[in-house]
């Protein structure tokens, strides 16, 4: 019960934050305890720093101190726009450039390595219903269908350079 309502408060928040099941390892449970002279659960700990257990986090929770205290989680579209300007260009498709997990990814990396740029990513949050998915600067192209007019145009070097 304590633990599950830590999560809560911590989920509350919008804090970032990882756990450990002290279930599955007796050997960390009684160590955790001894290491942190702390002896009940859930700990919650921030940069390697004991913070308390659960009503020391109330406690913090109720004079606002949590919110200063602990790092809030990433909201996602911040963490989208963050991988689609990780590189000049940014491809998000099924797998990865070396093991293509679909026939559209595969054929978009062929032609894609025929023009020396690639890159690849995870998810999408644009409007685009499929995958695989290509941008520049930050900005849609397309997936594979588009590709290949751009390629068969002549317009797809130029793009994928940023020049249109």
């Amino acid at each position: 019960g304590f633990s599950k309502q830590m999560v809560e408060i911590l989920n509350k928040h919008g804090i970032s934050f990882s756990s450990f099941d002290i279930f599955s390892d007796e050997e960390v449970r009684q160590g955790l305890k001894t290491y942190s002279n702390w002896p009940t659960y859930p700990q919650l700990y921030v940069a390697g720093e004991l913070i308390g257990g659960l009503d020391i986090i109330k406690e913090l929770e109720a004079s606002g101190e949590l919110d200063t205290i602990c790092p809030k989680a990433c909201k996602l579209e911040d963490r989208l726009k963050a991988l689609i300007n990780k590189a000049p260009v940014m491809l998000f498709m099924k797998g990865n450039k070396q093991v293509a997990k679909c026939g559209f990814s595969k054929q978009i990396i062929e032609i894609m390595n025929n023009t020396g740029y690639v890159r690849q990513g995870l998810k999408t949050y644009s409007n685009w219903p499929t995958y695989p998915q290509v941008y520049v600067k930050g900005e849609l192209v397309g997936g594979l269908d588009i590709v290949k007019e751009l390629k068969e145009s002549g317009e797809l070097l130029p793009v994928l350079k940023g020049e249109n």
